[in-house]
């Protein structure tokens, strides 16, 4: 008869498997593993018991979730074998007779991820422990491989990163830290999966649905916004936070994470865009899944799904449509296989959790292969119509009458998708990758693609093409605080022209809602000689948009010209970028692990006037502790510069990214960084 082994203790071995799974940054003290890789965990047992191959029998059982079924994979119940299984949980060992056992313990490629505990049953069960398994971004067989480590390395366990801000004529890169490895991350992330709905109706169902990183992905989308479930963020694009943190505020996903958790799940007040997209990339990284952050400059919202934006303006040249262009929008892609799709649509996948429209009832986005979207496959899944739109919609322009009457003043099909950009691998150059999205614009294939996906709407200007050329031009030096001049030019090639201009600059945030006017030229009659270019200046001035203008810095530029005889009507729109003031970070010292470091951070205020209630917040992943360091610098004189010096203490080694935000009242979403390799 067998003798069951008397168990003194179990050790887990989680610094050896951690590091051995690119665990380790998530800490030692627990055994965190990623599937389809073996892991060792060793039994320590009590004087006189002793293991014997062959002899000594027992089964180990895993279990995910409160209802574990074997049926659907959430448990499995397994004994010794000689080596391990690649389909099936396994458990070998080469241990010789004696009272320390070392077992391998190996997962298959497509289990559940999440927290399991793990079981060793003799007819009497013991209790070893529990773990947490993750996506296998180095497993072949696992649907999140990537084939290249310094891809690995960018997409999963790097913990900062750059995200594209601004406009087509002016692209900023803003630093963000994502912090998946810092303290307590992991536990929120798996939380999250948790609290969304599908858990809470078939708990047994969604555990199981975790294998499936497609599934897992649409879980983050809905989760990292708040619209219909108890989600993380809370989006707000109106300009009022007083009741929450302004969206440009945010430089970092920790503290937005650690407020929902450590506040029973109430919602994070606010977010915007890139926002929602940062904190679903932190959390698809620490379960796994790469991912990487993706703006898209001139991006299309298209409210009738007709691939189709329709701008409308009255007669006094007033916005009144639906449809909407915003001048940027972020979201990500997350890589891995499609195998609920036909052949060739593995890679990456675009991903939105900004709530814009329900997919299958819920706000979500996605995934979509980025392959569908460039070819025009609107049928596959999930949500290609909406993010086809979103980077390849056409534009068609009308004014509304006072009679009712709609005229057409124009249209492109080259207005939405451009510059769609992501941080390169390994260096903090931007990597444009349109072509993945979309066929070069205006080219054969890119209007082959359109046509295929069945829209037919056709926007050649019926009749000869008007010789009155409208455009705005801007001048080279646009700093906020600054006074500056834009200009509106004409130029005719066909017969002398009387025309009505109105040319006006108004504030817009970065979503493309229009705000208050800071400089306007209206009803003037100007003439335009045959052959003639004609420019008509406008004065931007601090104090006209000083007191309006938003943390976006974005102002935009309308100019329409009406035609006298024939009545045609001409427009041009330009959207311009204030420049920020630089902020300027200097090492006081050699960056050594767990030795204490100083920086020195300074500013000079770009405005006329003083600055009030200014602080800088300071934060690095592996550098100040998962900790926002925040001063207080008080007043900032007009142009005067502040100073501030920070100390932290590096906990880890390699490369690192400290981030710096200031904010005051009258200037906001200054963001800085400082790549620092840290060593031992």
């Amino acid at each position: 008869m067998d003798q069951a082994l008397d168990i003194e203790r179990c050790d887990l071995e989680s610094r050896i498997n951690n590091t051995t799974h690119h665990t380790d940054q998530n800490g030692l003290d627990r055994l965190i593993v990623r599937r389809g890789l073996p892991f060792t965990i060793t039994l320590h047992l009590r004087s006189g018991s002793q293991f014997e191959a062959g002899v000594s029998t027992f089964r180990l059982i895993v279990e995910i979730g409160p209802l574990p079924k074997e049926q659907s994979g959430t448990k499995s119940t397994f004994s010794l074998t000689d080596s391990a299984l690649k389909t099936a949980w396994s458990v070998s060992t080469n241990s010789p007779p004696g009272n320390v056992v070392s077992l391998s313990v190996s997962s298959p490629p497509d289990v559940p991820i999440g927290l399991y505990s793990l079981t060793l049953d003799q007819g009497q069960k013991v209790k070893l422990g529990e773990f947490v398994l993750l996506f296998n971004p180095w497993c072949a067989k696992d649907a999140v491989y990537m084939e290249e480590e310094r891809d690995r390395q960018e997409y999963v366990l790097s913990q900062a990163g750059l995200i594209y801000k601004g406009t087509t004529k002016r692209i900023k890169a803003s630093p963000w830290t994502f912090g998946q490895f810092e303290p307590g991350m992991l536990d929120i992330c798996l939380k999250l999966l948790d609290e969304n709905p599908k858990y809470s109706s078939d708990a047994d169902a969604d555990c199981s649905g975790r294998r499936n990183p497609v599934y897992v992905t649409r879980v983050i989308s809905a989760m990292i916004n708040s619209n219909d479930d108890k989600g993380v963020l809370v989006g707000n694009w109106s300009g009022d936070y007083d009741d929450g943190v302004r969206p440009s505020h945010w430089t970092e996903s920790v503290a937005i994470l650690h407020q929902w958790a450590d506040n029973c799940c109430q919602r994070v007040r606010y977010g915007q865009c890139w926002v929602f997209a940062a904190v679903a990339c932190t959390v698809s990284r620490a379960l796994g899944i790469p991912c990487r952050v993706v703006t898209n400059f001139g991006s299309a919202h298209d409210t009738n799904s007709n691939l189709l934006i329709e701008f409308l303006y009255d007669e006094d040249g007033n916005d009144i449509s639906d449809d909407s262009v915003w001048n940027f929008h972020v979201w990500v892609d997350n890589w891995m296989a499609r195998p609920d799709l036909d052949a060739g649509y593995d890679g990456w996948q675009a991903s939105d959790p900004t709530p814009q429209e329900k997919s299958e009832g819920v706000f979500c986005c996605g995934p979509v292969p980025l392959k569908a979207i460039k070819e025009g496959e609107l049928n596959l899944k999930y949500d290609a119509p909406f993010v086809f739109a979103e980077v390849n919609a056409d534009v068609v322009e009308y004014v509304k009458l006072t009679n009712g009457r709609m005229v057409k003043m124009g249209g492109s099909s080259i207005d939405v998708g451009h510059f769609i950009s992501t941080k390169a691998v390994g260096s903090d150059e931007r990597h444009d990758i349109t072509h993945l999205y979309k066929h070069p614009e205006g080219s054969l294939q890119e209007r082959e693609v359109f046509e295929r996906a069945k829209h037919h709407h056709e926007l050649q200007q019926k009749g000869e093409e008007p010789g009155l050329k409208v455009k705005i031009k801007v001048s080279p030096d646009m700093d906020i605080g600054a006074d500056f001049d834009v200009f509106a030019v004409t130029n005719n090639t066909e017969a002398d022209k009387t025309c009505r201009v109105m040319f006006y600059a108004r504030i817009v945030s970065y979503d493309g809602k229009p705000g208050a006017n800071c400089g306007f030229i209206e009803d003037l009659t100007m003439e335009v000689p045959t052959g003639k270019e004609k420019r008509l200046p406008l004065r931007l001035e601090y104090v006209d948009y000083g007191n309006t203008i938003t943390s976006d810095r974005l102002i935009q530029l309308v100019l329409i010209v009406i035609e006298s005889s024939p009545r045609e009507f001409h427009k041009a729109k330009r959207t311009i970028v204030l420049e920020n003031p630089d902020i300027a970070i200097k090492l006081l010292g050699e960056p050594r692990v767990n030795q204490k470091l100083s920086a020195q951070i300074s500013l000079q205020n770009p405005l006329p006037e003083p600055l009030q209630n200014c602080f800088f917040s300071v934060i690095g992943a592996g550098l100040t502790d998962g900790k926002i360091l925040i001063q207080n610098v008080g007043t900032v004189g007009p142009k005067q510069e502040v100073k501030y010096t920070v100390e932290f203490t590096p906990t880890s080694t390699g490369s690192r990214t400290l981030t710096v935000d200031f904010d005051s009242d009258k200037l906001s979403n200054i963001k800085g960084y400082l790549n620092i390799e840290i060593k031992e």
